[in-house]
């Protein structure tokens, strides 16, 4: 089968491989059907160190169930699934209290001796804790849904867990900073959870007017202090209740800070590329902020959001505006990288 890896920075290539087997009684082997490239992909494409041996890249992605060991018994060959990008069993205590995503029995795509989503098939361990049937045929589902339900696997509902985090209902104000598609994914699911009033923080049109569909009743295109002076002057000074921070870089944190209302609530799911940040007196403590945030445990929200997938009430896979096949993944991380594209669907 052909596969995608990491060789170092901006070096990517796809390459045959074995097929997976089976080689645990709760694993399962998937045939790819579709998959995409991620904004944290996208962090390694810029800083991996260069290697020998390539570490398998993408975790996002719909699949037909090929094969299935001894022990599962919630999929068949041939289902059509979901597959989240954290697998766990869905049984720990850690999975019973929503929090997958830090499964005692976990695994993540790429690492374990797992391979990567931007592939033709991918062996998965505890496939009854992870995999989620669409309740479709795939040979019945058209590209639009095709695309809503990958966002399933992780963008649209890392978006949804930071207006979850963030605690985000009716009256809400909420910023989200970043036009990126998780942010719009937060956009779009804060508007679900009934936020009064949307703000969103980013700089290219063609995203804001997505975002504007998605539900944004602001845009703020400036950066920094004058971003955060923007958001003040549209909250009469007080700042929102919710700051979605869906970026990951220092200045979009310190902006969060500069934004927060008093009492509110900083939710972060950009994947942060620094372990130190303001937490003192003037950042924080002073106005009493909460800081939340984290890997989404996206298997805990899977269930609850794809009926209205399915019907239609909700359409996130409008995210996705370029497609490409596996053998040119590497042109849709540049697309990306380069503004050129929001989010690339991977077709194997």
């Amino acid at each position: 089968m052909r596969a995608t890896f990491l060789y170092g920075a901006g070096d990517i290539r796809v390459e045959e491989v074995p097929d997976p087997t089976i080689q645990e009684p709760h694993d399962a082997v998937l045939r790819v059907v579709r998959a995409c490239v991620c904004g944290s992909d996208l962090h390694r494409w810029h800083d991996f160190p260069a290697a020998k041996v390539g570490r398998p890249m993408g975790h996002e992605l719909l699949a037909v169930v090929e094969q299935v060991g001894a022990d599962v018994t919630s999929v068949r060959p041939g289902d059509f699934v979901i597959c989240p990008f954290g697998i766990q069993d869905n049984t720990c205590v850690y999975c019973r209290e929503g929090f997958q995503t830090s499964c005692e029995h976990g695994h993540f795509f790429g690492t374990g001796g797992i391979g990567g989503a931007q592939a033709e098939l991918v062996r998965i361990p505890q496939a009854d804790g992870t995999l989620v049937k669409t309740g479709t045929a795939l040979e019945d589902t058209d590209d639009a849904l095709l695309n809503s339900l990958l966002t399933l696997s992780d963008v649209f509902l890392t978006g949804h867990h930071a207006a979850h985090r963030g605690r985000v209902g009716p009256g809400s104000t909420v910023t989200v900073i970043g036009d990126g598609a998780v942010g719009l994914s937060a956009v779009l699911a804060s508007r679900r959870l009934g936020a009064e009033r949307i703000i969103l923080m980013g700089r290219h049109a063609d995203r804001t007017a997505l975002g504007r569909d998605f539900g944004a009743t602001d845009v703020v295109a400036a950066r920094g202090e004058e971003g955060v002076a923007a958001v003040r002057d549209l909250t009469a000074g007080q700042g929102a209740h919710v700051v979605i921070e869906a970026v990951g870089h220092m200045p979009a944190y310190e902006q969060a800070y500069g934004i927060v209302r008093v009492g509110g609530i900083i939710s972060r799911v950009g994947v942060p590329q620094y372990e130190s940040a303001p937490v003192g007196w003037a950042s924080l403590f002073a106005k009493n902020i909460t800081l939340t945030g984290g890997p989404a445990p996206v298997r805990a929200y899977l269930e609850q959001t794809l009926p209205d997938v399915l019907s239609g009430a909700l359409d996130p896979g409008r995210v996705f505006d370029r497609t490409v096949s596996l053998d040119d993944v590497a042109e849709g991380y540049r697309a990306m990288d380069s503004r050129e594209a929001l989010k690339v669907v991977v077709l194997p």
